[in-house]
């Protein structure tokens, strides 16, 4: 029988530089864990390491199909992997973020082809800790709510401890409560922005920044 995980538990206020080096090292290495953002705690992992997935989806007992958000250090990362409909929609991603709104959009080809996905919903957080650790590891991030499927979200550390150690790599938490509430969440696959969630920003502040940036 083998030994049970040993998960660390990491306080980001108290630890940041020495939380930042573990978790580029779990994400290298093909680990999970879970770390604050700007809206609610998520599992991180490699969204290109398929193992590292497969430990989220086992985690959360969630389908297999269902997709990630990818959480981006800034545009020119978001950009690298997707294949916008109109050059006018690079001035309206830049003009929403950092914010708590995701955005799916078409990956190039290249993408595509590793990700084995035609879309990907990116976000950049306006989280010290997630920029950071986005700027280190120059790659994207996935984050996904902490909880089993179809059970809530979990944004108290000390039950998250409770429910995953063990079963992940590290717990990395904020003395700061969490705002709670997901991310927006909006579909530019076509010309036109499209609702799938609404969360802490609303649509219409949404098609606001798209009529100025779009059709201003």
């Amino acid at each position: 029988m083998s030994a049970e995980k040993q998960t660390l538990i990491s306080n980001i206020e108290d630890n940041f530089n020495e939380a930042i080096h573990a978790a580029t090292h779990i994400y290298f290495e093909g680990g999970v864990f879970v770390y604050p953002t700007d809206t609610i705690y998520g599992f991180g992992a490699n969204p290109f390491n398929k193992d590292a997935l497969a430990k989220i989806t086992f985690v959360k007992r969630r389908s297999i199909e269902k997709k990630y958000i990818l959480l981006a250090a800034d545009i020119s990362m978001v950009l690298k992997h997707v294949d916008l409909q109109h050059e006018s929609h690079a001035d309206f991603l830049i003009s929403l973020w950092p914010n708590p709104i995701s955005i799916v959009l078409k990956l190039n080809g290249y993408f595509r082809d590793i990700m084995e996905s035609e879309t990907m919903a990116f976000r950049i957080p306006n989280h010290k800790f997630c920029r950071k650790l986005l700027n280190d590891i120059n790659m994207p991030l996935v984050s996904t709510s902490v909880n089993r499927s179809d059970e809530p979200e979990m944004n108290d550390f000390t039950q998250i401890s409770q429910e995953f150690s063990h079963e992940i790599d590290a717990i990395f938490y904020s003395e700061k409560p969490p705002l709670n509430i997901a991310s927006t969440v909006i579909d530019l696959t076509g010309q036109v922005p499209t609702l799938l969630r609404e969360g802490m920003i609303s649509f219409q502040e949404v098609m606001a920044k798209y009529d100025e940036k779009c059709h201003g």
